[in-house]
């Protein structure tokens, strides 16, 4: 096949990522110092000055006068877009952000943190007026990059390392330890967990739950990691399902997982709640579908995304500096699937949005 439209020989198009790698230094001082914003070091700026004369890097023309017309964009990074959970999000984001007059730019970073700092650099360098990011790696030093730029970062779901980002997060801990707690007084003693990984905040939270709620009955704990994926809660229920003495409960700790955790169930013929009890954290729409339909902890998704928005836009149009945390609480809607009359179960924790 022959291309009607060959690039010609020697032209390339050179990227902003390109001229910091040659200068030695990160894309948010390229942008910088092409926009004449921030400080910047003398003897860097003309480093990149000279890089982007060698290299006849051109800026992108469209990018740039979209930035000098103010072009309301805000940069939305999720850690994995097949997730119910961060799906929800966006839209409950992009329609708090369309009602207040911006345009949202979606990144998927696929629980990689090299993603995440690709995507985060690309922010910086088209000036984006402010990030909600789910991250991959929260001590990602990307995101100082953007902070340092003045371009607010809100972290929902999942805190980062900067003091200096506000966070939208749920009480992972204290939601996993009632997960936990409901099935102990359903006469349950052998509760495997399904975890997710403890670099980041979600993880950690939730697995540190479910180990309070056994030390505190005298429990062995029996944990296993499926790495937030439908894929690693296959695995995982499988693995404590081969062991000594499996369990005769589960606690997974999020609805992708979960899907697996039911794929392995039905795989080693377990019925639901009379072999095997099961409770889930995320509350996806198909939890009431399925038979028996899922017990879960839900997060309050909409809520959390109003919220982020409304930090983002204290920052952007306020101008307010001081960083803020908000918390909310899971809420444990009891189906068929943990076994329990949903009349036993004492009621929820007050919800704390602020």
């Amino acid at each position: 096949m022959t291309d009607d439209n060959p690039v010609p020989e020697g032209r390339r198009t050179e990227r902003i990522r390109d001229v910091a790698e040659r200068a030695g230094v990160s894309p948010a001082t390229v942008s910088r110092v092409l926009n004449g914003v921030g400080s910047v070091n003398e003897d860097l700026r003309r480093k990149v000055l000279d890089v982007v004369e060698e290299l006849d890097y051109r800026p992108n023309r469209l990018a740039r006068n979209l930035r000098r017309q103010n072009a309301e964009m805000i940069g939305v990074v999720i850690s994995d877009i097949e997730n119910p959970h961060f799906t929800a999000m966006v839209r409950a984001v992009e329609d708090a952000a369309f009602r207040n007059d911006y345009r949202v730019l979606l990144c998927n970073t696929d629980e990689a943190g090299d993603k995440q700092r690709v995507y985060l650099e690309m922010l910086a360098a088209e000036r984006a007026l402010g990030v909600i990011l789910s991250p991959s790696d929260p001590g990602g030093a990307e995101i100082g990059d953007l902070l340092d730029l003045g371009i607010p970062v809100v972290a929902f779901d999942r805190a980062v390392d900067d003091p200096r980002a506000d966070a939208v997060v749920v009480d992972g801990r204290a939601g996993a330890r009632r997960a936990t707690e409901h099935l102990i007084a359903a006469g349950h003693e052998r509760i495997g967990f399904i975890g997710g990984p403890v670099t980041v905040e979600t993880g950690a939270d939730r697995l540190a739950g479910y180990q309070q709620a056994m030390a505190g009955a005298d429990l062995k704990p029996r944990v296993a990691e499926g790495g937030f994926r439908m894929a690693g809660g296959r695995g995982a229920t499988d693995k404590l399902l081969a062991g000594a003495n499996p369990p005769t409960a589960l606690v997974v700790a999020n609805n992708l997982m979960t899907i697996g955790a039911m794929q392995t169930l039905k795989a080693y013929k377990l019925a639901v709640p009379d072999e095997i009890a099961l409770v889930a954290i995320d509350d996806p729409f198909w939890a009431e579908l399925v038979d028996p339909p899922l017990t879960t902890l839900a997060q309050p998704v909409r809520g959390m995304a109003d919220t982020a928005v409304r930090l983002l836009l204290e920052r952007i149009a306020h101008g307010r500096t001081e960083p803020r945390r908000v918390s909310f609480d899971l809420k444990l809607h009891v189906r068929g699937s943990c076994g329990a009359d949903p009349a036993s179960v004492a009621p929820a924790p007050s919800e704390r949005q602020e």
